[in-house]
């Protein structure tokens, strides 16, 4: 069955505040590539210089994390057949990160002396994105618990929500510590020594993890492919949630104990990384599955851009390695973060943006008269001929900016980040464009009982 038919008949609720969280994330987007294209942050200023981490948590939060924040809050019921646990909760959480990640921005400006020295903004965004994030943890939480015994998906977003709370309690450790509140020594040692294994939890455990679970029944849904439960998907799973394990409790452990005076976090981090990237391998084997055993022949351009950003997350896993045998990672992880942040999760959120963006909106506004009236199809909401071209310019400018910075050119990364914004600004248009019904004939577009959709809010009511 048709995700669009699983979710009449399972009468799914829609998420109220789902799309705002679509909106805002694509706002941090577009003010990320546009802060790139200035030259603000890394390559022209240095890997940990405060403008560089402005840059990375307005990417990370504002833009990845809320965009699988509202994913979750409206495809974890999708996942399980349940409803989410509650339905107020989504607004204060947002209310909650974004003013979070406001007050963190603050306080790296703070740091490089933009902004007084006399609100203490690394503390406030140390509590509101804790109260955000546990908010998110404790209504998904509670959502997958009372749904045991739970599918090998479900599984993978139970990993990468535990793979948050690691992230948000070190990225707290590290608010207070560099705001001055704390100078307890081990805590000092940890934030200096313990920047690779916070971005691994986030980047590699929250965002990658958590995306590679919601993709495997995604991708399976709009490509009418059979679902994955085998060894391979199991084996997946297992890999990786050893690997983050490894990296995360391993690599605290040994900076906390000291041990090798050192590589004391090295040697954890390549055991963590051989078995990560038999995860990735796995995973890579199941998403080529579902591309040929799909019924779907045609396949539609959300799913032909997912296929780039998984060639782009496998190229990544390739790279790093040849990086670390050679000893250069160091110096070219700049390019790593930025093609995986840019190249996998990017490319691969904005694909499935385009797709979910579009049946959300058919839900809404068709859904409650499906059998009653003639309505239009969810293809009919896109117009895919007019986004693709946004797609590939997108991808290529990604490209370009990942070997600007492997052959240390910075002007010529910032004509690329340039190109990421403009193809970015095309694909949101195409975005507003479906939710306002722009593409729909007229004379199809509002039979008898459907209703237009607001532009950032659903309405929750069942179908």
């Amino acid at each position: 069955m048709s995700i669009e038919g699983f979710c009449v008949v399972a009468g799914v609720t829609l998420s109220r505040w789902t799309m705002s969280y679509f909106a805002l994330a694509l706002l941090a987007l577009l003010s990320a590539e546009g802060l790139m294209a200035t030259g603000f942050g890394f390559p022209a200023a240095a890997l940990e210089a405060p403008e560089t981490l402005v840059l990375v948590h307005v990417v990370a939060i504002g833009w990845l994390s809320l965009l699988l924040c509202g994913a979750l809050f409206q495809f974890v019921p999708v996942l399980i057949a349940r409803q989410l646990y509650s339905d107020r909760l989504p607004l204060p959480t947002l209310v909650c990160l974004v003013a979070g990640l406001l007050a963190l921005v603050c306080g790296f400006l703070q740091l490089a002396g933009r902004v007084s020295p006399d609100v203490p903004c690394f503390p406030a965004a140390a509590l509101l994105l804790s109260l955000g994030f546990a908010l998110t943890v404790w209504n998904l939480g509670r959502t997958l618990w009372a749904a045991r015994p739970l599918s090998l998906p479900a599984y993978f977003v139970v990993v990468g929500l535990c793979a948050l709370v690691a992230t948000v309690i070190l990225g707290v450790i590290f608010a207070l510590t560099l705001g001055g509140t704390t100078t307890n020594a081990t805590l000092v040692d940890l934030t200096a020594a313990g920047l690779p294994i916070h971005a691994v939890a986030g980047l590699g455990g929250w965002l990658t993890f958590t995306a590679i679970g919601v993709s495997y029944r995604l991708l399976a849904m709009f490509m009418l492919a059979p679902e994955l439960e085998g060894r391979t998907t199991r084996g997946a799973l297992a890999f990786g949630t050893v690997a983050l394990a490894v990296a995360i409790l391993g690599g605290t452990v040994a900076i906390c104990h000291a041990i090798g005076p050192e590589n004391r976090v090295g040697i954890v981090l390549t055991v963590a990384g051989v078995l990560g990237l038999a995860a990735l391998a796995l995973y890579g084997h199941d998403i080529r599955h579902l591309y040929r055993e799909r019924r779907r022949r045609k396949i539609e351009l959300n799913s032909r851009m997912a296929g780039i950003a998984v060639a782009n997350l496998a190229a990544a896993a390739v790279g790093l390695a040849i990086l670390a045998a050679t000893g250069l990672l160091e110096r070219y992880v700049g390019a790593v973060v930025l093609f995986v942040g840019f190249g996998w999760l990017t490319g691969l959120g904005l694909a499935k943006l385009y797709k979910i963006v579009a049946f959300l909106t058919w839900l809404e506004c068709y859904g409650p008269v499906l059998g009653k009236t003639p309505t239009p199809r969810v293809q009919d909401l896109v117009v895919e001929p007019s986004a693709d071209k946004w797609f590939f310019l997108y991808f290529a400018a990604v490209w370009a900016a990942t070997l600007a910075l492997l052959v240390e050119f910075p002007p010529a990364f910032r004509v690329a980040a340039a190109v990421m914004l403009i193809a970015t600004a095309g694909i949101v248009a195409q975005i507003v464009r479906t939710r306002l019904l722009a593409n729909v004939a007229s004379e199809r577009r509002l039979p008898a009982g459907a209703q237009m959709p607001r532009l950032l809010v659903s309405s929750p009511k069942s179908t």
